[in-house]
């Protein structure tokens, strides 16, 4: 059996840092994403390629650290499926990209859920679109070392064209939000600052939280309701629970407006967002708060980082007629600077994972 598959990659609109905490997120598609080609083998063997590289692993003894880098997204996925009670055996996948690396589009989890539809069509598998973003998730803890919450997974395989995925983390709750852009246009800069989650600051990020939900005695932070948490005496603490606390309802709020068709008062909640991660949960970088800074000089109506931080890239929302100045204040902020221009990429929302259309 073959056939070929794709996965996009996505932008998260609003709810950052929020997903492992329980909380909310409004992730939409791209247009961009990850094909894969591949066929059944009558072997246990996975053999892997992309960009002229090949990697090959044996399922019967595949366990986290057989396989590093790139290859391990995938047999990752592969390894959990089988973990999962699923009957997959080995395969040829083939892969190809259109998503800029390292730009924060988790060009990662496209990976990982490109495999995952791929090898469940290839094996005829009965497994739906949340199950399938769990055992991605999965893959990525175990596999790549990255304790990632399910935004991306989810926002890769469960997104519709022209959407927002509303995803509630605790509950796996999913909701199709209406994204009518009209005359405004959602820019994605790439800074071209590496973006790496695997350097420690993002578990640092993600323990850090779970810590001040034991003190506070909850759960996770999503049941916290004062931002101030006034009773944490650690002050990097406090600021932490902050951000997650306003981020969520920042994501409400959000879905209010976009339900209204009110796109140009997002921006100030977009805004707001960068702030936070930038003060009180520090994973923003330096590129990122002049491209924000300057996008806004510009008259956009809004502007932040998203992803996990550390690098990757900032989403503008703009009227299309201003997209332009944006556009030159950003170079011109950053060629000042003796930074590399940054790249960009107009997007539309998408919809998620499956067989890949006709040409």
């Amino acid at each position: 059996m073959t056939g070929v598959w794709r996965a996009p990659g996505r932008v998260n609109l609003i709810g950052e840092h929020t997903d492992y905490n329980d909380g909310l997120v409004l992730p939409f598609a791209l247009s961009q994403g990850v094909t894969v080609s591949g066929c059944r083998r009558d072997d246990d063997v996975l053999e892997m390629h992309s960009m002229g590289r090949m990697e090959r692993v044996d399922l019967t003894v595949l366990a986290p650290g057989v396989v590093t880098g790139w290859a391990a997204y995938v047999a990752g996925v592969a390894g959990c499926l089988r973990d999962a009670g699923y009957a997959v055996g080995g395969a040829t996948l083939r892969f190809a990209s259109d998503l800029p690396q390292g730009a924060g589009v988790s060009s990662s989890a496209a990976l990982e859920c490109a495999t995952a539809v791929a090898l469940a069509g290839l094996y005829e598998l009965d497994v739906g679109g949340e199950e399938l973003a769990r055992i991605a998730q999965r893959a990525e803890h175990e596999y790549a070392g990255v304790p990632c919450g399910i935004l991306d997974q989810s926002a890769s395989l469960l997104c519709r064209a022209d959407h927002a995925l509303l995803l509630d983390c605790r509950t796996g709750a999913a909701a199709h939000v209406p994204l009518r852009l009209g005359d405004h246009r959602v820019l994605v800069v790439d800074t071209r600052a590496g973006h790496r989650l695997g350097d420690g600051e993002y578990a640092s990020r993600r323990s850090c939280c779970e810590e001040a939900a034991r003190a506070l005695g909850v759960g996770s932070l999503r049941d916290v309701t004062d931002p101030e948490a006034g009773s944490l005496p650690d002050p990097v603490m406090r600021r932490r629970v902050r951000h997650v606390v306003q981020e969520n309802r920042r994501v409400e709020k959000a879905v209010d407006l976009l339900s209204r068709g009110e796109i140009a008062a997002l921006g100030p909640l977009l805004t707001a967002s960068h702030v936070s991660l930038r003060d009180d949960y520090e994973v923003s970088w330096p590129q990122a708060d002049v491209a924000v800074d300057a996008a806004l000089a510009a008259e956009a109506c809004g502007a932040r980082m998203f992803g996990g931080g550390f690098g990757g890239s900032v989403l503008v929302l703009a009227h299309r007629d201003a997209l332009a100045d944006v556009r030159a204040a950003v170079d011109t902020a950053f060629d000042g600077r003796g930074w590399a221009a940054p790249r960009y990429l107009e997007t539309t929302a998408s919809a998620g994972a499956g067989p890949a259309q006709e040409e």
